[in-house]
């Protein structure tokens, strides 16, 4: 009999029989992440690799351990824990310490993932978790960003620059500094996390997930579309928002998480709405310049009551009370 972990219903009822099962989403999602994973190798070099390397190995071990330890059955074989590595490698610096990346992935795995049954029960996405709690309990090495030649331009457009040596666009911009072209941010000339550099990379992978129907693009088009309106209503660079920091990232790979998004249509364009209200929030008011993961987070658990909400009422209440 097929391990139950096997199959992952993504949307709601009726339900028809597919031949997708988790493990053929999960292997789709990385190959949708190589394009972003090989702009990241060329600009920062083999420590791109390494650090993906580790998280996903270190996820997987995680995950076999756990589960090995709860007397559960094996669910390694579904690529969901390397998604979740690959995803928290993207969203961190390429010269974060080995060592703290293996702690966010022990957050993302056993805390997040596991201590609340696998897959399908966690209540936020593990990969988001991870990386909050890296930013929160290591904010230091979280901020200290490999500079790319023309991020150092920019950066000595600043006056105050030992302030923010080796920021990401977001954060040069908040300070006054001469950004970086559009251009230049949408194919992945910037500094930042391998999921912020790139764009292109990004939006080529989302397009490939769409066409195998692997997400649906409510998600990122509500969020990504959120963003630009707002980026106009606040007088900023519409472009300049989308292609900046993690957008791409969260729209397309984060916040559209089978377990910890929506399953109806309508939920899922208010669940991207809120996303980029969110960000765009964040980032303006705020004292930190990014605001995607957080946004994402707050969002995820908002998705029962998204569901509550706008799941389709099929049958009518009988007349005088009766159940």
């Amino acid at each position: 009999m097929a391990d139950r972990h096997t199959d992952l219903i993504v949307a709601s009822a009726p339900h028809v029989v597919a031949p997708a099962d988790t493990a053929r989403i999960m292997r789709d999602v990385v190959i949708a992440l190589i394009p972003a994973l090989a702009v990241s190798t060329y600009v920062f070099g083999a420590r791109a690799l390494l650090l993906t390397a580790v998280c996903a190995v270190f996820s997987v071990f995680f995950e076999w351990v756990t589960r090995k330890i709860l007397k559960r059955s094996n669910t390694i074989g579904d690529w969901s824990a390397v998604v979740t590595g690959v995803i928290l490698a993207f969203n961190l610096p390429v010269g974060i310490p080995l060592w703290m990346a293996v702690i966010g992935c022990f957050i993302a795995i056993v805390v997040v993932k596991q201590l609340f049954g696998g897959l399908g029960q966690n209540f936020a996405n593990p990969a988001i978790v991870g990386r909050i709690a890296l930013f929160i309990g290591f904010a230091g090495p979280m901020a200290n960003w490999a500079i790319t030649p023309r991020m150092s331009q920019a950066i000595l457009s600043v006056a105050e620059q030992d302030a923010i040596t080796g920021a990401t666009p977001l954060a040069i911009s908040a300070a006054g500094g001469t950004v970086p072209t559009n251009l230049e941010m949408f194919l992945g000339l910037i500094n930042g996390s391998m999921g912020e550099i790139s764009a292109a990379a990004l939006l080529l992978g989302g397009i490939y997930l769409i066409v195998r129907k692997v997400i649906s693009p409510a998600i990122p088009v509500a969020f990504l579309g959120t963003v630009a309106v707002l980026s106009l209503v606040f007088g900023l660079d519409p472009i300049f928002q989308l292609c900046a920091g993690g957008v791409m990232l969260g729209a397309i790979f984060m916040a559209t998480d089978y377990v910890t998004s929506p399953i109806t249509t309508p939920g899922r364009i208010i669940f991207g709405i809120g996303c980029g209200i969110f960000t765009m929030l964040i980032r303006v008011y705020a004292s930190y310049p990014e605001g995607v993961s957080f946004a994402i987070l707050l969002m995820n658990i908002l998705t029962p009551h998204i569901d509550r909400l706008t799941r389709r009422k099929v049958f009518k209440p009988a007349e005088g009370g009766a159940k």
